[in-house]
C-alpha cells in the first residue's frame, strides 16, 4: 500500500479552506494540543483560522507550526486533515502516499474520486465512519447544525424582500403559523423539525423508519406531527408547504430523489425549498448547489436554498463540534497510521473511500460505478 506506515507519527497539515463561502478549519487548539502531546507535528497553515475566530498565534501556543502558505503544508505533511473536498486548484497538490482526511461526498463530486484515485491518495471520509449501530460520528456534529440552520434560513427567505411569501414562521396571535415540512427523521431531520417546532411553526415530519417516528412523538409529546412517508403523503405534504426540508441520506451513496419536479411545482409562488442533501446530490429534483454568497433560486415561483456547506456559515460554532468529533479518529490515524488504524478500528475502516488508486467502500464504488477492492485486500489482511 503507499498510504504512510506507522514507522512513526504522521505529520498533520491543517490548510486554509478554499471552496467558496467556506469559513470553517479542521482542527482547533485544543485538537493541537492533543496532537503534540502524542508526539504528532502539526503544520498549520497561517490565517486557517481567522474566519472561526481563531488566530495563528492560539494555534502557535498549543504547539503548532504555522506555515506560509498552503503549498508547503500540503508538501511537507503525510496526513492532511480539511473540512471539505478538496477544489479543483487542490488537485495538483494530491500525490501517492498522501493520506486525506475530511468531508468527501464523492458521489456528488465524482471529479473529486477521479482526482484521488489518479493520484493514489488515500482519502478518509468523515462522512462513511460508521458504527456498529450504523451511526454516522462523525457527519452527526454538522448534520445537527445544518438541521438547526434549515428552520432559521427558511424563516428568512419566507420574508418578503428575498421574494418569499412574506409568512412569519411562528405566526401571530390568531394568525396560523407557516407549515414546515421535514422529509427524514434522522440527525438532520430532526434538528430541523425541533427547532422548527420550538419557533412555533406547524410541523410535519415524514420518514419511513415507524420506529424512528414512534421516538419523536415521544420526545416532542405531539409537537411535531409524523407521518409514515410514501409518495403519495409527500405529494399533499409538499403541496400544502411554505417550507420543505430535505433531509434524505445515504451514507456515502447518492440522496434518492424523494421531491419531484412535478411536486415543486404544486407549491406556492413565495415557498422555500432547503435541500441539506445538496452534498449528496440533493433529494429534491430541482435542486442545483448554490453559494453562501448566492444562496437561493428560484423554480416555479418557489425558492431553492441548496448550499452545499451550511455549517460553513457558522464557523466557530462548526468547527468546535467537527474538532471535537474527529479529533480521536486523528489521533489515532496519526500515531497508528493508516493500516494499523483501520485494523484496529472497523468503523475507521468504513471511513476509507480509497487507497492505492481504487475504491474501497462498496457504497460509494456503487455510487460511482466502478468495481470495489476490499481494503483488507489491499493491506495484505
Amino acid at each position: 500500500m503507499t498510504a504512510p506506515a506507522a514507522a512513526g507519527p504522521l505529520a498533520v497539515g491543517v490548510p486554509r479552506e478554499v471552496k467558496e463561502g467556506e469559513n470553517r478549519v479542521a482542527i482547533t487548539p485544543d485538537g493541537v494540543h492533543e496532537l503534540r502531546g502524542q508526539g504528532v507535528t502539526v503544520l498549520v497553515e497561517a490565517g486557517a483560522g481567522d474566519d472561526s475566530a481563531i488566530a495563528d498565534g492560539e494555534f502557535a501556543a498549543a504547539g503548532a507550526e504555522i506555515v506560509s502558505g498552503a503549498a508547503d503544508v500540503w508538501a511537507r505533511a503525510d496526513l492532511v486533515v480539511k473540512v471539505k473536498e478538496p477544489q479543483p486548484d487542490e488537485f495538483g497538490r494530491l500525490r501517492p502516499g498522501l493520506v486525506l482526511f475530511t468531508y468527501l461526498h464523492l458521489a456528488a463530486y465524482p471529479t473529486v474520486a477521479d482526482a484521488l484515485l489518479e493520484c493514489h491518495t488515500t482519502g478518509i471520509a468523515y462522512e462513511t465512519v460508521q458504527l456498529e449501530s450504523e451511526a454516522l460520528p462523525l457527519l452527526a456534529p454538522m448534520s445537527e447544525i445544518a438541521g438547526r440552520m434549515a428552520p432559521q434560513v427558511g424563516a428568512r427567505f419566507l420574508e418578503r424582500q428575498p421574494g418569499g411569501r412574506g409568512v412569519l414562521l411562528g405566526g401571530a396571535p390568531g394568525v396560523q403559523p407557516a407549515r414546515v415540512v421535514v422529509l427524514g427523521a434522522g440527525n438532520v431531520g430532526w434538528n430541523a423539525a425541533w427547532i422548527a417546532q420550538g419557533m412555533e411553526a406547524e410541523v410535519l415530519l415524514l420518514d419511513k423508519n415507524l420506529d424512528r417516528l414512534r421516538w419523536v412523538d415521544q420526545i416532542h409529546k405531539g409537537r411535531i406531527m409524523t407521518l409514515a412517508s410514501n409518495r403519495g403523503a409527500v405529494e399533499r405534504a409538499v403541496a400544502s408547504a411554505d417550507l420543505v426540508v430535505g433531509a434524505v441520506l445515504v451514507a456515502g451513496g447518492r440522496a434518492p430523489v424523494v421531491v419531484t419536479r412535478e411536486m415543486v411545482e404544486t407549491m406556492r409562488p413565495g415557498s422555500v425549498l432547503v435541500d441539506i442533501a445538496v452534498d449528496q446530490g440533493g433529494c429534491i429534483e430541482t435542486t442545483r448547489e448554490t453559494t453562501h454568497a448566492d444562496p437561493v433560486w428560484e423554480h416555479h415561483g418557489v425558492l431553492h436554498y441548496a448550499v452545499g456547506n451550511m455549517p460553513g456559515a457558522v464557523p466557530r460554532t462548526s468547527t468546535y463540534a467537527l474538532t471535537n468529533a474527529t479529533l480521536p479518529y486523528l489521533v489515532d490515524l496519526a500515531t497508528r497510521g493508516v493500516a494499523a488504524a483501520v485494523t484496529r478500528d472497523p468503523a475507521l475502516a468504513l471511513g476509507v473511500n480509497t487507497l492505492d488508486g481504487e475504491v474501497t467502500n462498496a457504497v460509494v464504488a456503487e455510487a460511482l460505478g466502478r468495481t470495489v477492492r476490499p481494503l483488507g485486500e489491499l493491506l495484505g489482511r
